[in-house]
């Protein structure tokens, strides 16, 4: 049921686009926003600015060549979601996002029950990477077998 503080998170309005950060979205993701390293040239980029153009492009599907001009470049943007992706924060966040809004709603915050139907697991076996048995080289077809290139054969000949 929706309450008035649930209309209250929910509201984008005041937002240059609907799928940016509010201020209290952005204190529950900083702390895992690494900071600049030491040494180096001082950061110059507003990174609540990347991940505005991050959520952009996810929200709107849009393609990373039409982000708008008032967000980052596309390229820094890209280059920070690759390093984050490697470094570990984006599932960092997801994480702990995860188990606040379980905790919040009254729940546990990791769950301990999981529910998996007969169509989940066809679909798992059918569309899973294909593994290779250690040692073993896969199956190469020879181009004599191949139906296209025996006719292609014939036709030519």
């Amino acid at each position: 049921m929706w309450t008035e503080d649930h209309r209250r998170a929910a509201d984008r309005r005041g937002l240059r686009y609907p799928s940016d950060l509010t201020d209290v979205e952005w204190e529950l993701v900083r702390p895992f926003i690494r900071p600049a390293k030491r040494g180096g040239r001082p950061r110059t980029v507003d990174v609540r600015e990347v991940l505005n153009a991050i959520f952009y492009v996810l929200s709107t599907g849009c393609q990373w060549n039409a982000i708008p001009s008032d967000l980052p470049p596309r390229s820094t943007v890209w280059d920070y979601l690759d390093l984050w992706e490697w470094d570990g924060t984006i599932a960092r966040v997801h994480d702990a996002l995860y188990v606040e809004s379980r905790e919040r709603s009254g729940r546990d915050g990791s769950p301990t029950t999981a529910i998996l139907d007969a169509q989940s697991a066809k679909g798992a076996v059918k569309g899973g990477a294909r593994l290779i048995r250690p040692g073993t080289m896969p199956v190469r077809r020879s181009l004599a077998a191949s139906a296209t290139s025996s006719s292609t054969r014939r036709a030519c000949c």
